[in-house]
C-alpha cells in the first residue's frame, strides 16, 4: 500500500499514518495552525549580532520585519532588555519571541526576590533553552520558529546562541542569527582573524561603527536585513552591554558613526 506523502515537520500527520488516534483538542489546535501556515505568511525578524569589545558586549539588530517576500515593518524591535545585565536578541517570530522575553524577565526577578540573589548565568541561559524547548511544536508547524541570541555581563561579557530546539553554545568573540547572519559571521571572522587586532579589543566607538557596517553589508545581499534607511530616517538599535549596565546608543551618536571614518 502507498505510504501517504509527509509534509516536512509534520509530527501530527506522522502519528496518524501509523494508526494513532489525536485527541479532538490536539487536533484541533493542529488545523489552525495548518490554516495559519498556509493562509498567511507568519511576520519574522533579522538580523541580530552581538561582539565581545573591550568593555563588555554589544549587541545591535536591524529593523525591517518581513512576511516572505513582503517588508511588513520597518521599526520592529529585536533587542529587549531582560534584566539590567541581561539582553535577548531575537531572530525568528517576534509574537513568540516577546512572549519568550516576558516569561524571562518575570523568572530572573521572582528568582531574585524569592532567593535573595540573581540567577547565575548558567540558571539564566538554561531558562531560555527550556523555553525554546516548550516551543517545539510550533517549531515544527513551522509558524513560531525563534533562533535568539542572549548576551550577559558576568565578570566579563558573555555571547550565547541557540538553535530552535534549544541547544545552547557560547560565542568566543561574536555570534549572529537570522537571514543575514551568514555575511555577518563572515566579516567578523576575517576581522577577528586577520583585521590587525582582536574584535576584543575594540574600543566602544570602534565596535559601534563595526557593528554597523556589517549589517549594511548583510543588507547589500539579503532582502530582509535592512542596515541604516536614509529616506525614512531608521537606524539599527545598538546596545551595549558592560559592568555598569546596559547602555542604548541613541540615535545622534548612531549617525555620527555612519560618517565616521574610523
Amino acid at each position: 500500500m502507498d505510504q501517504p506523502t509527509l509534509s516536512r515537520g509534520d509530527f501530527l500527520a506522522v502519528l496518524k499514518a501509523n494508526g494513532y488516534e489525536i485527541a479532538p483538542r490536539l487536533a484541533a489546535a493542529a488545523a489552525k495552525f495548518e490554516n495559519a501556515a498556509h493562509g498567511s505568511i507568519a511576520t519574522e525578524g533579522t538580523t541580530v549580532l552581538a561582539i565581545k569589545y573591550k568593555d563588555g558586549v554589544l549587541v545591535a539588530g536591524d529593523r525591517r520585519a518581513t512576511a516572505g517576500n513582503l517588508v511588513m515593518y520597518e521599526r520592529a524591535e529585536k533587542i529587549i532588555n531582560i534584566d539590567n545585565r541581561s539582553i535577548l536578541a531575537i531572530a525568528g517570530v517576534p509574537a513568540v519571541a516577546f512572549e519568550m522575553a516576558r516569561v524571562l524577565e518575570h523568572s530572573f526577578k521572582y528568582y531574585q526576590r524569592s532567593q535573595l540573589q540573581p540567577m547565575s548565568t548558567a540558571g539564566k541561559v538554561r531558562s531560555l533553552s527550556k523555553l525554546l524547548k516548550e516551543n517545539l511544536p510550533l517549531t515544527l508547524q513551522g509558524v513560531g520558529m525563534v533562533v535568539p541570541l542572549f548576551a550577559t555581563y558576568d565578570e566579563t561579557g558573555k555571547v550565547y546562541f541557540y538553535d530552535a530546539l534549544g541547544a545552547q553554545f557560547e560565542g568566543v568573540d561574536f555570534a549572529a542569527s537570522g537571514s543575514g547572519s551568514l555575511a555577518v559571521r563572515s566579516v567578523l571572522h576575517y576581522l577577528n582573524t586577520y583585521g590587525g587586532k582582536p574584535l576584543v579589543r575594540y574600543n566602544e566607538n570602534e565596535i559601534v561603527v563595526l557593528a554597523l557596517r556589517v549589517l549594511d553589508t548583510a543588507a547589500t545581499s539579503d532582502t530582509a536585513t535592512s542596515g541604516y534607511n536614509p529616506k525614512s530616517n531608521i537606524f539599527p538599535t545598538v546596545r551595549l552591554v558592560t559592568g555598569d549596565g546596559i547602555h542604548e546608543i541613541p540615535e545622534t551618536d548612531l549617525a555620527k558613526a555612519y560618517r565616521s571614518e574610523a
